[in-house]
């Protein structure tokens, strides 16, 4: 299905669609439960401990890391922040654990973390709580379906720049990217 609309780019409507249903049973839309936990995104270099934190304001594009439970919306998104904003994604996880873990590899190098609240096993408040320690340069951001003013101010203690409302806040998380780099 294509997901552009008449000016060839995606549509964000089709990522705020996709953030409204949720499967109802665990793994239920996800190959049967079987997909991957965790991956580098085709072609992502692995990079040295020293190259990680270098200035993300001297790069072109974001690298992000992407932490959704769901595999619709994690492509959806995946796509969208490609086509709308300065973003590489370079990996992705759909539990807790596979998002420390790849996180706190100094091997990997990221600049941005997106992380939903629930997820398969853990949550995204338990990624915000065992990243707290990171480099305050990299950001956090938090992208849930339960946006409520207690959760936003939990996600800040945590350490999260910005908590986004998957229903409604898509275009500002947009917009809020783009000004990162400019």
């Amino acid at each position: 299905v294509d997901r552009r609309d008449a000016t060839g780019r995606l549509a964000a409507r089709a990522l705020r669609a996709a953030g409204r249903t949720r499967p109802t049973s665990k793994g239920a839309g996800e190959e049967g439960g079987r997909r991957r936990a965790t991956y580098p995104a085709p072609g992502a270099p692995r990079r040295e401990s020293q190259e990680m934190h270098e200035p993300t304001m001297s790069r072109h594009r974001l690298r992000s890391y992407v932490v959704e439970d769901s595999s619709l919306i994690r492509d959806n998104l995946t796509e969208a922040l490609h086509e709308n904003a300065p973003i590489e994604v370079v990996g992705c996880a759909e539990d807790e654990r596979a998002a420390v873990a790849w996180l706190l590899d100094p091997g990997h190098a990221w600049d941005l973390v997106i992380v939903d609240i629930f997820l398969k096993s853990g949550s995204g408040l338990g990624v915000l709580k065992q990243i707290a320690k990171m480099d305050p340069a990299m950001r956090r951001v938090v992208l849930s379906n339960h946006a409520t003013p207690e959760i936003r101010a939990k996600c800040a203690e945590l350490g999260a720049d910005k908590v986004f409302d998957k229903s409604n806040e898509i275009d500002e998380m947009f917009g809020y990217f783009n000004r990162l780099l400019h």
